[in-house]
């Protein structure tokens, strides 16, 4: 069986609505902060530590996940997550203290590793041609966008016919429901002879001896704290301390009269804008450096970053930031998965992709963690900003020693 030449493929599609559900339910937990804090009079920082033990969770699940789908087969590892992610969703919606909540997020960042990138990418990189693979990667981020486009508001709108339980239990029958579009998820082994002859230990030494593999691991940490605090955080942030909107103006017009619709509507801007960002990495990556192309990305963000930091918070600086930092949010993820495809070969994507992806989720623990953390002991979120600007800078400078020659199969 060979992969497919189309680059719209029934894999790519069933693909996409496997990560956009997921991503949509995903994406909309920063919702949820201020209505359980209230509920049960929790300090900000326990739901905070609840999100960011699910990141955490998502991280280790990734490559543990990847190997499942190597091992098994993807469709068996995708029917794994989604029974993990609804386990998690609907004893979550049964949770009272913030020790429950956060032990069922463990099985929510399972799930969403299952369902997520690791595992839907290495189907949709095998299933690509050597010509369409670029897109095809950056067409699939670009689901996840779209997924946190509709996740925050549907999620606020939820709120307003039923209980943020009730949510939770319509989110876990919605990520069961795309199991539907399994069949269509068919993916070849597009892989040579030597790949295929290489063992998982054998690929994963040469990845571990390898200076470039440990640079990509270290530059994907600020990608998942920048990421993960803004999702958990930017609504809370916006809903406290975003200037008034103007009564007759062009949001009020809209139906967004608060700084907490804002709040949820800068999320979805940022998906939005994103989908744009991330289409044009993928056409990018098959042309430019793939190395240059993620330094300038994440130079873009920090600076993105100072400049909403440094300005006085109004629905307008909210709504600009929310395009810039959308334009640049996932746009990291085709290409670092493509730049991991191309030096190590396509057999272990899913593994290899997922220890990376580990170092960005223990920068998205770091992100949602601080936040709650910092904004509880200083009644802002500044100093977790500064971080964020800090490691965004790190992060474009480790990318430009990495060599993208592709490593020599073993002998």
């Amino acid at each position: 069986m060979t992969h497919d030449s189309r680059l719209i493929s029934p894999v790519l599609i069933a693909g996409c609505i496997v990560i956009m559900t997921g991503f949509a339910i995903r994406a909309s937990f920063g919702v949820f902060q201020i209505p359980i804090a209230e509920e049960f009079g929790w300090a900000r920082a326990e739901f905070s530590m609840a999100i960011a033990i699910q990141n955490l969770a998502w991280g280790i699940g990734q490559p543990i996940f990847g190997a499942i789908a190597e091992k098994i087969g993807d469709r068996k590892a995708i029917v794994l997550g989604a029974l993990c992610y609804a386990a998690g969703l609907l004893l979550s919606a049964g949770a009272t203290t913030p020790t429950e909540h956060q032990i069922y997020e463990v099985l929510v960042g399972f799930g969403i590793a299952g369902t997520g990138f690791g595992v839907i990418l290495a189907v949709v990189g095998r299933a690509s041609s050597d010509k369409n693979r670029s897109m095809s990667l950056a067409i699939a981020t670009a689901a996840g966008s779209a997924g946190q486009v509709i996740g925050a508001p549907i999620a606020e709108i939820l709120l307003g016919y039923m209980t943020w339980q009730m949510v939770f239990v319509t989110f876990a029958a919605a990520i069961l429901a795309v199991l539907l579009v399994l069949p269509m998820m068919k993916s070849p082994e597009a892989a040579t002879k030597a790949e295929l002859e290489e063992s998982m230990g054998e690929i994963l030494t040469r990845a571990f001896k390898d200076p470039s593999y440990t640079l990509i691991f270290l530059g994907f940490f600020s990608c998942g704290y920048q990421l993960a605090f803004i999702t958990a955080h930017f609504p809370a942030f916006v809903t406290e301390v975003c200037g008034p909107i103007a009564a007759g103006g062009v949001l009020a017009g809209l139906g967004i009269t608060t700084t907490s619709a804002l709040g949820a509507v800068a999320i979805s801007l940022i998906g939005l804008a994103n989908i744009a960002g991330t289409l044009l990495a993928g056409w990018a990556g098959n042309r430019y450096s793939k190395k240059y192309l993620l330094a300038g990305i994440y130079t873009g963000r920090t600076l993105v970053a100072l400049a909403f930091i440094l300005t006085p918070m109004t629905p307008t600086t909210v709504i600009l930031f929310s395009i810039f930092m959308g334009m640049l949010w996932l746009a990291t993820v085709p290409l670092t998965s493509g730049l991991v495809a191309h030096l190590y070969g396509l057999r272990y994507m899913g593994t290899l992709y997922g220890i990376v992806f580990f170092s960005h989720q223990l920068g998205s623990f770091m992100g949602v963690w601080l936040g709650g953390r910092l904004y509880d002991i200083y009644g802002s979120y500044d100093a977790v900003w500064w971080v964020g600007i800090a490691v965004g800078a790190f992060s474009a400078i480790v990318h430009l020693p990495i060599k993208e020659n592709r490593q020599p199969l073993a002998a």
